[in-house]
């Protein structure tokens, strides 16, 4: 279908902001750090309590947020939550509205992980952080009012890649997870799908921006064949949580994506994948459009059902 009205206008208010693509005409991180510092960001829902925390991690102490709904002394089901940019930019500012959302859709406990950043801290670091932050969830579980048979890990875009990434580190190596919420997850490390083809240029996300953040994260060309860092490689994906895939129309992620959620279900792992016809990369939980809130609808739904078995 064609491209949604509601997407047009944002991607126009983009474009008046001077925000085309994401990769700086310098090739500094540092610049596109600091261009969506200043970016406008639509202030998130009520929740019952924010608190910040630091997680022992391998490279130093992971700043996270814990997003309690209302009646914190409630046990709830837990999501650990790694934010989107690259691994390159974003924080636990960027993803605060999102945090908020999920925690009041889902009735649940949002654990937000500010994990190291490329091209200072390369490949694994952001992936041994995430893992860290979701097997101290588990270990902590009793204080953090988390449910420690219902931790769910999520994530969008390079998050989504992280998610995945801890979702086969936890079937290695625990804790055991309940859920996997992949929106639109980086799973490789090619570019040659139609939707690279189709979506390389205007809609937020380009081809040039995935080239430079993988250059970015890897520290050699060999690991973009290591599962730890794109997901689809690995071999066999059997044994791992249920998982929600959320992809957009608009989106050189989006065939990966579908691709990473056609390979769970051959493997046997409950999975769902929906494609927003019409949307673009960062559509999830924008507030200024439609699918964006109904994307988290869909997800906490998601999460809800999976807990319920456990």
């Amino acid at each position: 279908m064609p491209l949604h009205p509601q997407a047009k206008q944002l991607l126009e208010i983009f474009g008046s902001l001077g925000l085309k693509g994401l990769k700086p005409a310098d090739g500094n991180a540092q610049t596109v750090r600091d261009m969506f510092v200043n970016f406008p960001r639509p202030e998130g829902v009520a929740v019952g309590s924010v608190v910040a925390a630091k997680v022992p991690g391998s490279g130093g102490d992971i700043p996270v947020r814990i997003y309690t709904p209302p009646s914190v002394l409630i046990t709830r089901p837990g999501l650990v939550w790694f934010h989107g940019g690259g691994w390159v930019f974003g924080d636990l500012e960027s993803a605060d509205a999102t945090a908020r959302a999920l925690c009041m859709a889902a009735d649940c406990v949002v654990v937000s992980v500010d994990y190291r950043l490329a091209p200072e801290t390369k490949f694994p670091g952001a992936a041994d952080d995430c893992y860290a932050v979701t097997k101290w969830a588990a270990e902590n579980a009793a204080q953090l009012r988390i449910d420690a048979k219902r931790i769910a890990v999520g994530g969008d875009s390079a998050g989504g890649n992280l998610a995945a990434v801890v979702a086969q580190m936890a079937k290695a190596q625990g804790p055991e997870l309940s859920f996997q919420l992949l929106v639109y997850p980086v799973t490789d490390a090619t570019f040659g799908t139609v939707s690279y083809r189709d979506n390389a240029l205007n809609y937020l996300l380009e081809k040039v921006d995935m080239e430079w953040f993988w250059e970015c994260y890897l520290r050699t060309p060999a690991d973009a064949k290591d599962p730890k860092a794109a997901p689809l490689q690995a071999a066999d994906l059997s044994g791992l949580p249920p998982a929600l895939v959320i992809t957009a129309e608009f989106d050189p992620l989006r065939d990966e994506g579908e691709a990473y959620a056609a390979k769970l279900k051959a493997a046997g792992v409950p999975t769902e994948c929906t494609r927003y016809d019409g949307m673009i990369h960062g559509f999830f939980g924008n507030a200024a459009l439609d699918d964006g809130t109904k994307a988290i609808g869909q997800a906490a739904a998601s999460m809800k059902r999976a807990w319920a078995h456990n």
